[in-house]
């Protein structure tokens, strides 16, 4: 099995944990009379089982990982970084914000880094980010665990 067929079977565990919990809850306790259709006992024996088989697909995974982890690692980083400079204020000259609105003198900013290189800079990032990305997808093709 690939690492590619692994990470949707762990997504597929994952899903079926989920269901089992939502059943555990929903019919644990029933009103005396009512119909239970899903036993919460059996419930918690499958959830083991499927937390079992996850954590050992999660380790294989993780091993076969070892030698790209730089990767996975620069593309987290690049991802958190494109999301907080989205945010960067690159507001430059007279700006009407909601705090200077009563001031009788406007305020005036100025920017050390301007819109246009800081979106620069994140089409740069995510251009990284495709690289990347095409260098895990190759290795989760192929890598067998």
């Amino acid at each position: 099995m690939t690492i590619k067929q692994s990470l949707k079977k762990k997504n597929l565990l994952v899903k079926e944990i989920q269901d089992l919990h939502t059943r555990l809850a929903t019919y644990n306790s029933v009103e005396v009379g009512n119909v239970r259709p899903y036993s919460a006992k059996e419930c918690m024996v499958q959830i083991n089982q499927k937390s079992d088989e996850l954590v050992e697909l999660k380790t294989k995974i993780h091993t076969a990982n070892a030698p790209i982890y730089k990767y996975i690692f620069r593309l987290s980083e690049l991802k958190s970084t494109i999301t907080r400079i989205k945010n960067l204020d690159c507001n430059e000259g007279i700006v009407q914000d909601y705090y200077s609105r009563n001031r009788e003198t406007p305020t005036v900013k100025e920017t050390e880094i301007s819109i246009v290189e800081r979106d620069n800079m994140i089409k740069d990032m995510e251009t990284a980010i495709e690289s990347i990305q095409d260098v895990l997808d190759n290795h989760n093709q192929i890598t067998e665990i």
